[in-house]
């Protein structure tokens, strides 16, 4: 049975046990922004002054009874499959792993589970699992003016347990307690801003002010980051963490085309969607990576009519499944919001429209370069909605 049959197959089960069929109502949301004031996200500081294993002291200690329960989750989750094997292997394979990362990726993941008291594997594969599977929904868009707004929702925790009483993705409740906001300083200035789980030292959403937006959303592929993450392990070291690429790159990239440059042509251990924003107009781009390179660059083209740019997990020149089609609605509340009115509060309404927003959404984050502008808010998405 073919992966995309077997995922449909999986969808019919779901629908079933969900009590919903999709597809639902499709529904452009209006006035959705501001969102209720505690959804606002929290923000604390990473001083890249201090040693790595220092950084992450303060935030992590403080969330650590959130991390570690769901962290909590996932094992629960393994263990009902391996009656605990499983756990036992990713303590005894993963922990060594974290003395081959990179710099100061290892020392930050070490200083992490000491500052946690979680084990070291546990940690390590806190920081690796987006590699392998997630859902997500980037869009840039420009307004009349030339100005660039770039903002994403991000969904995490397909079939990592379904709460059928609750109707609720477990891992997906697990992660909201621990998104945070982040302002990343150098001798006490910005260098860039974030929004992590606590204790994910990489990057799948930032923007570094004055010259570029970023997201990452995964690409579904044969050769995913599974592959990656075998060959790595078995000593091949040639490639990127993406999450890792991503925050090198938002250190240390110091103009857009920059930025695209990197993130385009450094090998990867996993296929991904990079979505960028830079600080002029037409400044916009979905870059489709390979493991190897780029496979495609969509940019911004508001000359012809193209001034957004909205990216799911599927690759752009195809049509999305039937089972997980959120492209095809968030396009249709773009059109329906307009050019005249892109703004950051008009897209929080397009990824608060469902099945754009579903089950797995865990944050919607909102940025815009100029100002180095960087909200989020935690998400919700209540009944009837799609559990993806």
């Amino acid at each position: 049975m073919g992966l995309g049959l077997k995922f449909a197959v999986i969808v019919a089960c779901l629908a079933a046990v969900h009590g919903q069929v999709p597809p639902f109502e499709e529904k452009c949301e209006h006035g959705m922004y501001p969102p209720k004031a505690e959804s606002k996200v929290a923000s604390y500081v990473i001083n890249l002054d201090l040693p790595p294993a220092e950084r992450w002291t303060v935030l992590t200690k403080e969330k650590a009874p959130q991390i570690r329960d769901m962290i909590a989750e996932i094992k629960a989750f393994a263990g009902a499959f391996g009656n605990g094997s499983i756990i036992a292997a990713v303590d005894k394979y993963l922990a060594p792993l974290a003395d081959t990362l990179p710099y100061p990726f290892a020392d930050e993941v070490k200083g992490i589970a000491k500052a946690t008291n979680i084990p070291l594997g546990e940690v390590v594969l806190f920081n690796i699992f987006y590699e392998i599977f997630s859902f997500c929904t980037s869009i840039v868009a420009q307004d009349p003016t030339g100005k660039l707004f770039h903002a994403r929702n991000l969904d995490f925790g397909l079939f990592l347990g379904w709460d059928i009483k609750n109707e609720t993705w477990a891992l997906t409740e697990k992660l909201r307690p621990i998104v945070v906001n982040l302002d990343w300083q150098r001798g006490g200035k910005t260098v860039f801003k974030s929004v992590n789980f606590a204790g994910y030292v990489g990057l799948l959403t930032a923007v570094k002010p004055q010259t570029f937006t970023y997201t990452m959303n995964e690409r579904f592929s044969a050769d995913g980051g599974y592959i990656g993450i075998i060959e790595w392990i078995l000593g091949q070291r040639d490639g990127y963490w993406m999450s890792f690429l991503a925050r090198d790159t938002l250190e240390n990239a110091t103009s857009y085309t920059e930025a695209e440059t990197w993130l385009a042509n450094r090998k990867m251990l996993a296929p991904a969607y990079f979505i960028l924003g830079g600080t002029k107009a037409g400044e916009g781009a979905i870059i489709t990576r390979s493991r190897e390179k780029a496979v495609n660059i969509k940019r911004l083209d508001p000359a012809n009519g193209r001034w957004f740019l909205l990216q799911t997990n599927y690759d752009n020149w195809n049509p999305p499944p039937f089972y997980d089609d959120r492209r095809t609605p968030g396009d249709n509340c773009m059109m329906n919001m307009s050019k005249s009115n892109t703004s950051l509060p008009h897209i929080f309404d397009v990824l608060s429209s469902k099945p754009v927003l579903n089950k797995l959404t865990t944050y919607t984050a909102l940025m815009q370069v100029d100002e180095g502008h960087l909200e989020s808010y935690l998400q919700d998405c209540p009944d009837p909605c799609f559990p993806w």
